[in-house]
């Protein structure tokens, strides 16, 4: 007989009929002549009740000798439950044990486990409540992006993990070598692809080829930034949504940048009630209407140089001094979106001179047509730009920045043959995660966080 899911079977599951299902133990609680077992299988977080009587073969063998984490598998008839919070359990026929957890070692047991120790064991976390959640609304994010640009007509584009191109400019590539590199041989001052190449930090440039072909295509995969650091918003390998249009201007682009994201909420809301609901009341009270509030209002848009007028004219105390020309800080961009507009805001035109190079340059020739949106109690969750399409004025960014154009020449190809007005965003997944499940830590929105000095499994 098939494997039925939990979450299939509480929902279509007709009482009566014989089923089976398979997962792991949460708790056993004994009476005189029966034994409740309660079930998960990670299909939603719902646990499903299996009673165990005395009439089985096995049941003073190895039914009352099961522990939490014991993976088992049953076969039994559905019948409706008489207990509260749970509208159906199995009356076992056949319980079959097919993986024991020894209880002197097993390291997750029936109480709150801190997230700081949960990553110590990061191949375990995954069956705790609040992990668990988090990797069924991270997979239900995933295929809510692809649905998405699916219906707008966007074209996947898988671009290179591996790549030559330091799209940002900042130099925090972990370099790929080989072995024979490491090792010092003859080898050493020959590369593997024939010149430096590294883990990439974006698809853009790629995806840019690809969108003055195609029109309108996305990227979607993970991304590394060799950056030091240790904070509750940072990853060293991440994952990044980048689209990108042609004939596509910056207002185009922020308006499918402010639709896709509230696409993204409300198909969460809609298809993870059970996981939001725990996130709602045990991580953030109240995001449930946080996350409805960003879907309802339209997003404020400012420029950079209003939201700096508003920093310095508020009697806040930051850490880091705001002046026009600096990059705004964390604490700038909460600021704005939980104190001043308490809504998501699209911040644009920044200064040329903290932006990359594949900006396009503003009329006033300082500023460059760039946006990101800030969100509450993350800051920025989506940065993008209409890009320069114009050839004289992105050689001459490329010189002022010294980039190599030798190295770009295939890149200044774009603006020589058939040109269009362009623009793309990249949204960081692992921040919009942690934005739709309040978890404070980024690290626990990912698998299996890498950051400096932590790389598990």
């Amino acid at each position: 007989m098939k494997i039925t899911r939990i979450n299939s079977l509480l929902q279509e599951t007709p009482v009566g009929k014989k089923v089976v299902v398979a997962g792991w133990l949460r708790t056993r609680r004994d009476s005189s002549n029966f034994s409740f077992l309660e079930v998960n299988d990670g299909s939603c977080l719902s646990n499903l009740q299996i009673i165990a009587d005395d009439g089985l073969d096995n049941y003073e063998s190895k039914i009352k000798k099961l522990t939490t984490g014991c993976s088992i598998k049953v076969e039994g008839e559905l019948k409706e439950s008489p207990a509260k919070g749970q509208s159906v359990e199995i009356l076992a026929e056949r319980i079959d044990i097919v993986g024991w957890a020894d209880p002197d070692l097993y390291p997750l047991q029936k109480k709150r486990h801190s997230f700081e120790f949960l990553r110590e064991i990061s191949h375990l976390r995954p069956r705790t409540n609040a992990l668990g959640g988090v990797a069924r609304v991270r997979s239900r994010l995933s295929y809510a992006v692809h649905e998405y640009f699916k219906k707008k007509d966007f074209f996947q584009i898988h671009t290179p993990v591996i790549t030559t191109s330091d799209c940002e400019g900042a130099g925090e590539m972990f370099r790929v070598v080989t072995e024979p590199e490491l090792a010092g041989t003859s080898e050493e001052n020959k590369s593997f692809f024939g010149r430096n190449a590294g883990l990439t930090v974006s698809g853009q440039l790629q995806a840019e080829v690809y969108a003055q072909a195609l029109g309108s295509v996305y990227t979607f995969g993970p991304t590394f930034r060799a950056e030091n650091s240790n904070t509750s918003r940072h990853l060293a390998e991440f994952w990044m949504l980048e689209p990108e249009m042609a004939f596509c201007d910056l207002n185009c682009n922020m308006d499918l940048a402010e639709e896709m994201l509230k696409y993204l909420l409300s198909d969460v809301l809609e298809h993870c009630q059970e996981d939001m609901e725990l996130f709602n009341r045990f991580i953030e009270k109240g995001l449930v209407n946080k996350l409805q509030h960003v879907i309802d209002n339209e997003f404020v848009r400012i420029s950079y140089t209003e939201a700096v007028e508003q920093l310095q004219k508020s009697s806040q105390k930051f850490e880091f001094p705001v002046s026009w020309g600096v990059d705004l800080q964390s604490e700038h961009e909460r600021y704005l979106t939980e104190t001043v507009y308490k809504l998501p805001l699209i911040v644009t035109d920044y200064p040329a001179s903290i932006k990359p190079f594949y900006m396009r340059v503003n009329d006033d020739g300082t500023t460059v047509a760039a946006m990101d949106i800030l969100v509450a109690g993350i800051g920025e969750i989506v940065g993008g730009s209409q890009r320069e399409e114009r050839y004289d004025v992105l050689l001459g960014r490329m010189q002022q920045s010294g980039i190599d154009e030798e190295e770009y020449q295939w890149y200044l190809d774009l603006r020589r043959y058939g040109t269009t007005p362009h623009s793309g965003f990249g949204l960081g997944f692992e921040r919009l995660v942690q934005f739709v499940t309040g978890m404070h830590n980024i690290r626990e929105v990912i698998p299996f966080p890498r950051t400096p000095g932590f790389a598990p499994c």
